[in-house]
C-alpha cells in the first residue's frame, strides 16, 4: 500500500480506473474539465467563459443593457409629434385667441399713445384659459407620467422608441423624466446638445448623459 494516495499497480496488467472528477461530472477524456466561472466581485456578470468573444466594443456587457440606440431623425419625429399634441389639446385657447383678436380695437391718441379694447365676453375668456390648461395637463401626462412610466410618450410609441435608463434597461419613472425636461435646458445652449446624438455614439443628448438614459429601437407591443 502508497501512502502518496495512488491506487498501487495491478498485479494483472490492468490500468487503474482514473480519479472521480473534482467538479462533480464525469471526466472526458477527449475534453479537459472545466472549472467554473469566478464570480465578479463587484456584483456584475461573470466573465466570459473559455473560448467565448467578449462584447462588441462600445456595447454594453450588462444584463438587461440596451444597444439599439435610436436615431436622431426618429427623436426628432417623435418630438414634433408630441408638439402636435399639446396644440391639439390646446386647440379652445386658440380658438378664443383668434376670436379675441378679430374683436380687438386698436386706437391711437394725438399724443401716440396706443390703446386696445375688445368687447368679447366672459366665455371666450375661459376658452382661452381651459385650453391653456388642457395644453399643460396633456403635456405632464404624456411626457412626465406616461413616459416615464412605460419609456413611451405618444410620438415615441408612434416611431416606435423607448426612453429608458441606460443601467437598467427600464423606464426611468415620472419624476425622473420630469427631472430630464429640466435638464434639457443644457441642450438648448446654441441648440448643441440636441444635435449631439447625430454623431454620438450611444445617439444621446446632453440631459441623457448627465442623467444616464437613452432611447432605444423598441416599438411598442
Amino acid at each position: 500500500m502508497s501512502d502518496s494516495g495512488t491506487p498501487p499497480p495491478d498485479p494483472y496488467g490492468q490500468q487503474p480506473p482514473p480519479p472521480p472528477n473534482p467538479y462533480g461530472q464525469p471526466a472526458d477524456p477527449a475534453q479537459p474539465a472545466q472549472p467554473p466561472a469566478a464570480a465578479n466581485p463587484y456584483g456584475g456578470p461573470p466573465p466570459p467563459a473559455y473560448g467565448q468573444a467578449p462584447p462588441a466594443y462600445g456595447q454594453p456587457s450588462y444584463a438587461g443593457a440596451p444597444g439599439d440606440y435610436a436615431h436622431w431623425g426618429k427623436r426628432v419625429g417623435a418630438t414634433l409629434v408630441d408638439v402636435l399634441v399639446s396644440l391639439v389639446a390646446g386647440l379652445p385657447a386658440w380658438i378664443g385667441l383668434i376670436i379675441l383678436a378679430a374683436n380687438t380695437t386698436t386706437t391711437t391718441a394725438p399724443d401716440g399713445t396706443v390703446t386696445s379694447s375688445s368687447d368679447v365676453g366672459a366665455g371666450v375668456i375661459a376658452l382661452i384659459v381651459v385650453g391653456y390648461l388642457l395644453l399643460i395637463v396633456v403635456g405632464i401626462w404624456n411626457i412626465v407620467i406616461r413616459q416615464g412610466r412605460t419609456g413611451y410618450s405618444i410620438g415615441k410609441g408612434v416611431l416606435g422608441i423607448k426612453l429608458v435608463n441606460e443601467g437598467t434597461g427600464q423606464p426611468i419613472g415620472g419624476w425622473m423624466s420630469f427631472l430630464r425636461q429640466i435638464v434639457h435646458f443644457v441642450d438648448q445652449i446654441c441648440y448643441i446638445g440636441y444635435l449631439w446624438p447625430l454623431w454620438d455614439s450611444k445617439r444621446q443628448t446632453f440631459a441623457d448623459k448627465i442623467l444616464g438614459t437613452v432611447v432605444i429601437n423598441q416599438p411598442k407591443g
